[in-house]
């Protein structure tokens, strides 16, 4: 069987197994769209839309969230030894790396498919290519996603230290990407933060996409927060697409070279301290 393959079945069966954690990431998705959807649907009466506005929010939020934790589980792999396992066998390193995006991509995009069925039936208008266009980017931007919650797992190296890290960059990210709080009302001084972020590209062309945007002029994305003004050149939906698929290919590179220096042995004897003092053989 091919290894990124076998990586990826592995870690879909993990996670299926994990019933705490597939829990609390419904309950989680659950509890933001009814929040969303009933108590800030008043705010957004200007919009033709506003359900489609609020839960595509949500559910692409899901998703960022979801990819980003999955790469944990590379770090629960090495501190139990079993990665060290996977590299005494003819494997390349780069795939397992491309094992542990995939898995986490197609664990989010699950994620978010689910949670876009609750949208569909709290409110979420879309016909059928829509929700195959919104799956798409589903899986585009959670490789993308995964790739970034991966380079973090290789950088911090142990689980603590991860949560640490991934909760630090993923508030600030979250709040300032659009997807609950309006672009267009963010202060300018946080705007070149917006524009650094990929989460704005992606949560902008899901709702470009949920909405039906198309028809709309590009001034009329711009006001909506759906494409991005930057000293009179416009980044439009799909090309903040791009861009999200090229911060994502960045990120890739990066835990890709991070993961293949690695030294696993230093690792594991790390995640053997107890009690402040190493273990004794």
């Amino acid at each position: 069987m091919n290894p990124v393959t076998a990586i990826l079945q592995r870690n879909l069966l993990n996670y299926v197994r994990s019933k705490g954690r597939v829990f609390g990431a419904l309950f989680m998705s659950m509890f933001m769209l009814v929040m969303f959807s009933f108590l800030m649907k008043s705010s957004m009466g200007s919009l033709d839309a506003p359900m489609n506005y609020l839960i595509s929010g949500v559910i692409i939020m899901s998703v960022f969230q979801v990819s980003v934790n999955n790469s944990s589980d590379i770090l629960s792999d090495i501190s139990s030894g079993y990665m060290k396992e996977v590299l005494a066998a003819p494997v390349a390193r780069t795939q397992i790396s491309m094992g542990h995006i995939l898995s986490g991509a197609v664990i989010a995009t699950l994620q978010g498919a689910v949670t876009m069925i609750c949208g569909i039936v709290l409110g979420l208008r879309v016909n059928v290519l829509q929700i195959l266009l919104l799956t798409a980017v589903m899986l585009v931007s959670a490789m993308a996603f995964s790739a970034i919650g991966l380079f973090l797992a290789t950088v911090s190296r142990n689980s603590p230290a991860f949560q640490t890290i991934s909760s630090m960059i993923m508030m600030p990210l979250t709040f300032v990407s659009g997807a609950y709080i309006p672009v267009t009302v963010i202060p300018g001084f946080l705007l070149p933060v917006v524009y650094l972020n990929p989460l704005t590209y992606t949560t902008s062309i899901f709702r470009y996409i949920a909405l039906g945007a198309h028809t709309l002029t590009t001034e009329e994305l711009v006001e909506q927060g759906m494409a991005f003004s930057i000293s009179g050149f416009v980044i439009t939906p799909l090309m903040g697409l791009v861009i999200t698929v090229l911060i994502g290919s960045f990120f890739f590179v990066l835990c890709v070279r991070k993961f293949n220096r690695a030294d696993f042995s230093v690792i594991r004897a790390a995640a053997g301290m107890r009690g402040g003092a190493p273990s004794r053989g």
